[in-house]
């Protein structure tokens, strides 16, 4: 699928008046509160309508929330303005936006499964180079058994994910938490239901004082 036709489709999708994946944060990402700290700085990638962004900023963080769709954007400030926080957004295509090294203490991916397998591996390695040292990665996924579920997500194969795969993307990582497992989600219309998912927490080394 050509750039515009993928923007023109993620637009229509979110061109809404209630929130497609709803306004609550992803529940992975909410039970993470132990690894944020106000004035951190953090990214949340592909955040749509913001929910995800404005749950970081409601912990103290401060948030840069990315998605390729304008008409999201707008959604995910009026969300950040009616919950009374800051969030900072950009309107960018992940694939050739200018990641900056070692900017962010935390980075969320919660379902970003829009990229096949050349752009995923890109797109995971420009993570780990924008996370500062001792920062933290957070990620939510669906796996390949997420298709016969059929409760959200892509139908593409190759932009699923399992844990053996993120545990090599992020080798050299401590991983904090991996798992694959089962369960009901209910996120809006866009995520209902029975969903395979799978989790990783990891976070980069810090040399700086050894």
């Amino acid at each position: 699928m050509r750039p515009d036709e993928a923007l023109a489709r993620w637009n229509a999708r979110f061109q809404r008046d209630d929130y497609l994946f709803g306004t609550a944060p992803n529940r992975f990402l909410a039970s993470q509160t132990e690894h944020l700290r106000p004035g951190q700085r953090a990214l949340a990638i592909a955040d749509g309508e913001g929910r995800n962004g404005v749950f970081l900023a409601k912990q103290g963080l401060k948030v840069l929330s990315v998605d390729f769709s304008p008409v999201a954007l707008a959604k995910a400030r009026r969300l950040a303005a009616h919950a009374g926080v800051a969030l900072e957004t950009e309107c960018a295509d992940l694939a050739t936006w200018a990641w900056e090294r070692e900017r962010f203490d935390v980075i969320a991916g919660i379902f970003i499964q829009f990229a096949d397998a050349s752009l995923r591996a890109r797109l995971f390695q420009n993570m780990r180079d924008a996370l500062k040292p001792g920062g933290v990665i957070l990620i939510q996924g669906y796996r390949p058994e997420q298709i016969g579920y059929g409760t959200g997500g892509p139908k593409e194969l190759d932009h699923l994910y399992t844990a053996a795969m993120l545990r090599t993307a992020f080798a050299g990582f401590e991983i904090l938490h991996l798992a694959e497992h089962d369960e009901a989600i209910h996120e809006g219309t866009g995520h209902d239901g029975m969903s395979a998912l799978v989790d990783l927490v990891a976070r980069k080394p810090d040399t700086r004082n050894r």
